[in-house]
């Protein structure tokens, strides 16, 4: 039996075409060519995980192998060739053209490779080619226009390079063009005019260039035109909405310009979807659209069309789906009580507009199968309304950055679905709704930058697919929930910075090993850093700054080997740097400024590259690379050495020292005793609103006015830090050097300048004190609020106040910071000159005179040469110095004051400017760069735009904004440079600099918000 079987398989088939070659040898030459046509294609396979190729042997006919059909009239020739989502793996063979029959071939749905045999042109018959979805490399074949009774051509979703070649345009019969998803290029043919049967092309995502050849206009069967993804150029061929057929056109996603025609609707009846977006389209929203009854698509988004939105589109029944984001348009949101005609939509998106007014209620009224709603980033203002809730299959809920109000009632819960909550950047009051925990899908959650207070509810720690949460820049009050801190899921952000958040850091932030970035900065946490943090071990940012932190826990930020960017500035860490974080090879930006660290700064990794480490306000460091400026670690540890040697030494000789002192205070107070009744003065007293305070109490407050409490020397005098007992609060004592000429003037012009304004931006004068010393000297000095943070000087350039020393290191001031202080100090500037009954000109505004609270908000100081102008005649009233002199400093005073020009408004701008320009270049009005007739502001103007990002403060060149961050930098330039200009009468006014600011900080602050966002869309 074994042996008969064997025989009927192998030799049956040989008889029988030993047969067919006696009967009729033409025919079988023909049926072996197939055949070896075939065993040659399934020899080229590498994976057949199906075994859909087992049944190709001699066993079978190889008409009835699997995949393959022959024909009716040609009953041994091959005529289909179907292998479509069968996992095979391998090239094409070249074989394959000997199959001459053949009509159809599909291979989609595998993972074929290599090119595709150029012996293909052979299969003349051939009407259908599929080979989508696969690995196909190289060029299309040109010789394919041989194929002259193809109808379907499909190579989409390969990796075909090269360009389309033109002789595609001579296939005479093709109907279906699919190439999309390569990786093309050059531009679209032509000749793709002449394919007058083609109903269907589609070239979406590929690196097609150049223009939409109006030959397409050709094509009145067109139907589906898909050009989307591409970087097509130029306008859309006008003819092209002429083509009555259209049903589904897309060139979304590409670089085209101009107008849609107004009458697109009435010229393309038929038309299903139209994408446009991401494009540069201008104009208004075409009104006829509405003609298209069969619409189920608009898409408009990432254009700049303006004007209103048409309330014709609720006449559109079957409309799924209508998305004007990222446009021009202006109008209030009426039109939503048309669209609740509409009772198949799904998608609203609005965000990036212009609207306003406030959210209908007919908003609770649409489709009930609606899962997209975005209204963000518009300008509508009041509540949003309860009936939302009705909208239970939303998925995507996105309100946020408008000027929403009031309390948030919405039971979140009626949306079970829900993945996205986008509420923040508005006016929100009241608590966090505990309902938002019940939102079991939720993937993202944005609450920032609202009026809510309260704690965080621990409820939100039950949204367990939650993998970015931000609460930044609110009222929340409570310690951190460790249901909060703990929730796993969370992979890309938690952010609860801006905040009054305190408490220690929970334990269970170690379970976050799959965040990357975290920020708690700017609350008042305090504690130790729990140790597992080094679990994290994902994380690229982390962000402590501002907190209270203490304990010499470095060692464990240190295991966070994927770190790109560490804040642990401003609080109380000790001990020393750890070598580890040399090792963190992807970390660019390291700040650990005004902690209490100490001991020797490595010099490896980024410890190499002083501009992306800030170590300021650490005393107690040495060494590092010579760029830090620190002292050397021998000296230090000398000083150390021989302290305790010293103390031995001088301790005697200080008992005597004070008891000396004592001695001569008592003989001075009794000679001032004197001095004082023969004078017929009282004890001198400091009179002020709120505080009285003496000489002798200055003098305690300082320490006796001691070397060690200066924090900054100017031109007629010192600043001390004091601590006044009565009240028990720092602050900074200006003491004006009365030898010096023009002292006197200066404490009156302050005096004066300060005595009737207020202003959150201008410092403090708490008290003035003009009596004499026990000395019996005339002594003057000016009580201020201690500023915590320094000068704007220190941050920028590493020197204290009026310092005329070395500079020392500066800070790392964010572009965020840089952008507050600028609008902080513009806003002071504008109060001063137009804020009051009489206008004040400061006359030395440079960056030594704004100095920052513990806030970082700044305060403009030293009106030792401000000026007060009448209101009504603009005359400048006393307290001017008579003197000729040019007044303010070298490098920020105007042109036209050296010109003898009084002193005026405008030449505050310019000194705005040339500050301005130096917070954003890093670069000093004074630099040895600048020589001969360049300056600051020919520096910046000549730079601009191209090159603007090579001027930038490299410490700000950094920070990764992409686009925006080109984009802000570019417009505050714009401005330091107009307001900088020689003729007082070009500069810019300073309600329109802040105006400029507040826009270009929103914009800014957008981007970056958008950018730690998936789209969307």
């Amino acid at each position: 039996m074994a042996i008969n079987t064997w025989w009927s398989l192998y030799h049956i088939p040989l008889l029988c075409w030993c047969l067919c070659s006696l009967l009729n040898p033409a025919t079988c030459l023909q049926n072996e060519t197939d055949r070896l046509a075939l065993i040659s294609f399934k020899d080229a396979i590498q994976k057949d995980p199906f075994g859909v190729l087992d049944s190709w042997n001699d066993s079978l006919p190889f008409c009835d192998w699997h995949g393959v059909s022959c024909g009716r009239r040609h009953p041994h020739r091959v005529v289909t060739l179907i292998l479509n989502s069968q996992g095979l793996v391998g090239f094409l063979s070249p074989h394959i053209g000997n199959l001459s029959f053949l009509r159809r071939i599909d291979f989609r749905n595998n993972s074929f490779h290599g090119k595709i045999p150029q012996q293909i042109d052979r299969l003349h018959r051939l009407q259908d080619i599929d080979f989508s979805n696969n690995s196909l490399q190289g060029n299309i074949p040109t010789n394919l226009s041989r194929c002259s009774n193809l109808l379907y051509l499909n190579f989409i979703d390969n990796k075909l390079v090269g360009n389309i070649p033109a002789e595609l345009g001579s296939l005479p019969k093709l109907e279906a063009l699919g190439l999309a998803k390569n990786n093309l290029t050059g531009s679209i043919p032509a000749s793709m005019g002449n394919l007058s049967s083609l109903w269907q092309i589609s070239f979406r995502r590929n690196g097609l260039q150049g223009q939409i050849p109006e030959e397409i206009s050709q094509l009145g069967s067109l139907r589906i035109l898909i050009f989307g993804e591409n970087n097509l150029i130029g306008e859309i061929p006008y003819g092209l909405f002429n083509i009555s057929n259209l049903e589904d056109v897309e060139v979304d996603t590409n670089q085209l310009n101009g107008i849609i025609p107004s009458d697109i609707g009435l010229n393309l009846p038929k038309l299903s979807s139209l994408q446009i977006s991401d494009n540069r389209l201008i104009g208004p929203i075409p009104i006829s659209l509405s003609n298209a009854s069969a619409l189920q698509q608009i898409a408009f988004e990432y254009n700049d069309f303006s004007g209103s939105i048409p309330k014709v589109f609720g006449m559109l029944p079957e409309l799924e789906i209508l998305n004007f984001a990222l446009n021009q348009l202006q109008d209030d949101l009426s039109f939503i009580d048309y669209l609740t005609n509409c009772s198949n939509l799904i998608t609203l998106g609005l965000r990036g507009n212009f609207l306003r007014g406030t959210v209908p209620i007919s908003m609770a009224n649409l489709s009930k199968d609606i899962d997209f709603l975005s209204v963000a980033d518009n300008q509508l203002y009041g509540a949003i309304p309860i009936g939302v809730e009705n909208l239970v299959n939303l998925r995507f809920f996105l309100f946020g950055d408008n000027y929403l109000t009031g309390p948030l009632d919405i039971d979140f819960g009626k949306f079970p679905r829900l993945e996205l909550l986008d509420l923040g950047s508005n006016k929100f009051t009241g608590k966090i709704p505990s309902s938002i925990g019940n939102l079991s899908f939720l993937t993202r959650l944005y609450l920032g930058f609202n009026d809510l207070h309260g704690s965080i509810p621990p409820s939100l720690g039950s949204c367990h697919n939650l993998n970015e949460l931000e609460l930044l820049h609110k009222n929340l009050s409570g310690s951190i929930p460790t249901q909060v801190m703990g929730l796993s899921s969370l992979s890309v952000t938690l952010d609860l910075s801006g905040n009054a958040l305190t408490g220690p850091v929970p334990l269970e932030v170690g379970l976050l090993t799959n965040l990357q970035r975290l920020d708690l900065s700017d609350n008042r946490l305090s504690g130790t850093i729990p140790n597992t943090i080094g679990k994290c071990l994902s994380l690229q940012s982390l962000n402590l700054h501002g907190n209270s932190f203490q304990g010499e826990t470095l060692q464990d930020f240190g295991a966070l080997r994927g770190l790109q960017e560490l804040d642990i500035s401003r609080n109380n860490f000790s001990g020393r740097i750890p070598d580890s974080f040399s090792q963190l090879t992807g970390l660019n930006h390291l700040n650990l400024s005004f902690n209490q660290l100490q001991g020797e700064v490595p010099k490896r990794g980024i410890f190499l590259n002083a501009s992306a480490v800030s170590l300021m306000g650490n005393n107690d460091l040495c060494g590092g690379i010579a760029e830090m400026k620190l002292p050397s670690c021998f000296i230090t540890n000398s000083k150390k050495n021989n302290l305790s040697l010293t103390l031995k030494v001088t301790i005697p000789v200080v008992v005597s020292a004070v008891f000396s002192f004592l001695l001569v205070c008592s003989l001075i107070f009794w000679h001032w005793k004197r001095i004082s009744r023969k004078k017929n003065i009282s004890m001198p007293l400091c009179e002020h609103q709120f505080l009285r305070i003496s000489y002798a109490e200055l003098f305690k407050a300082t320490n006796g006015f001691s070397m060690a409490n200066i924090i900054g020397v100017g031109s007629y005098g010192s600043v001390y830090k004091g601590l006044l007992d009565q009240v028990g609060i720092q602050v900074a004592v200006k003491v004006l050097n009365l030898q010096r000429r023009g002292a006197s003037n200066s404490f009156m012009s302050e005096c004066q300048a300060l005595r009737t304004i207020r202003h959150r931006n201008l410092l403090k004068l708490l008290s003035v004190c003009s009596s004499i010393d026990f000395e019996g000297n005339d002594f003057k000095a000016l009580i201020y609020e201690f500023m915590v943070n320094g000068s704007l000087e220190k941050w920028l350039h590493g020197r204290n106040v009026g310092e005329d020393g070395p500079e020392g290191e500066s800070g790392n001031l964010k572009l965020i910071d840089r952008l507050n202080i600028a609008i902080d100090i513009a806003t002071a500037i504008e109060y001063l000159h137009n804020g009051s009954s009489s206008s004040i000109i400061h006359g030395d505004l440079k960056p030594s005179n704004v100095l920052l609270d513990e806030e970082m908000t700044a305060h403009i100081g030293d009106f030792g040469l401000a000026k007060i102008v009448a209101s009504v005649s603009g005359e400048i009233q006393q307290y001017q110095s008579s003197s000729t002199a040019i007044k303010g400093s070298i490098g920020y005073v105007a042109p036209e004051y050296g010109l003898g020009d009084p002193v005026s408004k405008e030449g505050d701008i310019y000194s705005y400017a040339i500050l301005l320009l130096e917070m954003f270049t890093g670069k000093k009005p004074i630099d040895e760069y600048f020589k001969d007739d360049l300056n600051i502001h020919t520096f910046v103007e000549s730079n601009l735009p191209d090159r603007v990002m090579e001027i930038l403060d490299p410490r700000i060149a950094f920070e990764d904004g992409g686009g925006s961050l080109k984009d802000c930098i570019l417009s505050v330039m714009r401005i330091g440079v107009a307001c900088s200009m020689e003729q007082p009468g070009e500069r810019m006014k300073m309600r329109d600099v802040i105006s400029e600011l507040v826009k270009i900080k929103s914009s800014y602050v957008k981007e970056r918000q958008k950018q730690g966002r998936r789209n969307a869309f």
